[in-house]
């Protein structure tokens, strides 16, 4: 008996072992954008600070999720609209997207690889006993979830995210496997073209500095088609992809027809076969567009 024991033991110590290896060099993290983040952990709620831009957006990437998801499902509750609606934040920061998300209320769980990022915002949501009840948040990265997390996920965001990493095939397959069939995903990111460069890099980060330098990576940024092209592989639909227009003198966001610059992206999982969707979960894309979105609807 105890040399089974032993045997089972050594095992569990190799499995253990071979996972944590494997998702080491198998990682959609990148360990040169942590450290940047690292640096930056504690001002995440500095409204007129480095993440300035990023308090702004929620102007109108909000509403576009609001308006997306309430117009996908007939039952809503006034004053919670998402209430029942749980949600994963991927790369949530200080919680800067996750709070307005909590406050429609939805349940949502916020991930993010650095600990410091985790412990700013679970700092900041204590300020609020209801969203101390929505919101949980939990220093992981997509992958390290996947496991305890099959099919979890009403709804995934990921703002401002898969420009920073380091695997993207990896990152929109790992998405796909959290998120519940017919489940929506919504990500805003940066176009790789020579205007996303000089505005994005030059202007943003050398100029006018709205963005700390060194913040973004052209190589990284990602174009629509190449991304639309990933999630249509990885089960998805695209439903729909907006410009998105920062203007730094007002320090404000605005929708734009164009993508060249910014833009945001609604993706729909698609449904298992024979499989209704649950009845407060969303289902279809209504006929409606989102009232606060404007842009191309696929």
């Amino acid at each position: 008996n105890i040399g089974i024991r032993f045997m089972t033991f050594q095992l569990s110590l190799f499995r253990l072992t071979m996972k944590r290896l494997f998702s080491a060099s198998h990682s959609s993290v990148d360990s040169k954008e942590m450290k940047k983040f690292q640096l930056l952990a504690q001002k995440w709620w500095d409204e007129e600070g480095e993440y300035s831009a990023l308090h702004s957006m929620n102007d109108i990437r909000v509403p576009f999720i609001r308006d997306t998801l309430l117009n996908m499902s007939s039952n809503y509750h006034l004053g919670n609209p998402l209430s029942g609606v749980k949600i994963l934040d991927v790369g949530c920061g200080g919680g800067l997207l996750s709070e307005p998300l909590g406050r429609l209320g939805a349940s949502v769980t916020g991930i993010d690889p650095l600990e410091d990022n985790i412990r700013t915002a679970d700092q900041h949501k204590s300020f609020d006993p209801v969203l101390a009840k929505r919101i949980q948040y939990k220093s992981s990265s997509l992958e390290e979830i996947v496991e305890e997390c099959m099919e979890t996920f009403d709804v995934i965001v990921a703002s401002e995210v898969v420009e920073h990493v380091a695997d993207l095939e990896m990152f929109i397959k790992c998405c796909s496997q959290v998120l519940k069939p017919e489940g929506s995903l919504f990500i805003t990111t940066i176009n790789k073209t020579q205007l996303s460069y000089v505005l994005g890099i030059v202007v943003a980060e050398k100029i006018i500095g709205v963005v700390p330098e060194g913040t973004h990576e052209w190589e990284k940024f990602v174009p629509p088609e190449e991304l639309e092209r990933l999630l249509e592989s990885n089960g998805f639909s695209v439903k729909t992809v907006n410009g998105m227009l920062y203007n730094p003198l007002l320090g404000s966001w605005s929708w734009m027809e164009s993508t060249s610059i910014n833009y945001a992206m609604h993706a729909v999982k698609s449904g298992a076969q024979g499989q209704s969707s649950p009845a407060d979960a969303p289902s279809e894309l209504g006929s409606e567009q989102p009232l606060a979105t404007a842009g191309t609807t696929m």
